[in-house]
């Protein structure tokens, strides 16, 4: 059976709204939005006034987690300047979800991961809608719902816990495969979590080869392509790249080149096996 992956080339706020619809899912409150916050200085992260129609549509609260490495994001305190900074506290309620600490969840069948931390203010949520930017990253070839519902949600601890595919003192030190494996691991217990209560819409804009995260990123040179929605994170992603294997930008070979680079196809590949959604999907244009 394969997954339902939405698109559309539209890319407003009112497309935004247009494709959470159709996934014909009414999310019970209270809703979590997880998107990404953009480190000081990056100049490709999704724009709050963007966002704000479909957050408020769903009467959501902006989630995040302070990072694992230095930055403008790596304590509360500084998570919430940017946050403000970025105009997100503008728009809507923010919560830094391990503000208050970390708890684990369990990992089934992991190879690396038995458990993935996450914030405590994950249990304030009876449901979840994941906003991610579709792009490249410089350690996971590309970041999409996969990496945003396991690196992003995890905190501060659990996001190095990731990295070190299973050892936190392995953040930047352990084998590349296990982390991208254990990327895949973290994201399926967060669906484990929320099961039928989390939905995903991915915006493929400003797709530079780097992430939000860095604070100095390239500009994109790939055109914008379109939102895509579905309830399956493994078939979002693979759409995704798809759709940039099958431009005809030539723009296109940077990015291909870093997923290719640091094998980013094997968090699809993996979390797929886990039986956290399906390589295989039907794409249905809403145009």
């Amino acid at each position: 059976m394969k997954s339902t992956v939405y698109f559309t080339k539209e890319l407003t706020s009112e497309a935004m709204i247009k494709m959470y619809e159709a996934l014909q899912v009414e999310l019970p409150k209270t809703t979590a939005v997880k998107l990404h916050s953009g480190e000081v200085g990056n100049q490709n992260f999704i724009r709050p006034s963007f966002l704000k129609p479909i957050i408020d549509h769903v009467q959501g609260v902006i989630v995040e987690a302070n990072t694992a490495y230095e930055g403008k994001r790596d304590t509360t305190e500084a998570h919430r300047e940017t946050m403000k900074l970025h105009g997100w506290m503008d728009i809507a309620e923010v919560d830094i979800m391990d503000e208050e600490g970390d708890m684990a969840l369990p990992v089934e069948n992991g190879t690396h991961l038995k458990e993935n931390f996450v914030g405590t203010h994950l249990a304030n949520y009876a449901s979840m809608l994941v906003l991610s930017h579709f792009k490249g990253h410089p350690m996971g070839g590309f970041g999409g719902a996969l990496k945003n519902i396991s690196i992003g949600i995890a905190s501060s601890h659990g996001k190095a816990h990731i990295h070190g595919a299973g050892d936190a003192k392995e953040i930047w030190t352990a084998n590349h495969d296990a982390f991208l494996e254990s990327m895949a691991e973290a994201a399926q217990s967060i669906q484990q979590y929320f099961k039928e209560n989390i939905v995903y819409i991915n915006v493929m804009v400003n797709m530079s080869v780097d992430c939000d995260c860095c604070a100095v990123a390239e500009d994109p040179k790939i055109k914008d392509i379109g939102i895509l929605s579905s309830l399956d994170p493994v078939a979002l992603d693979q759409a995704c790249v798809d759709l940039v294997y099958n431009s005809d930008e030539p723009g296109k070979k940077d990015l291909i080149e870093r997923i290719e680079s640091r094998n980013g196809i094997h968090t699809i590949e993996t979390a797929a096996k886990l039986g956290a959604g399906n390589r295989e999907y039907d794409l249905v244009s809403l145009d």
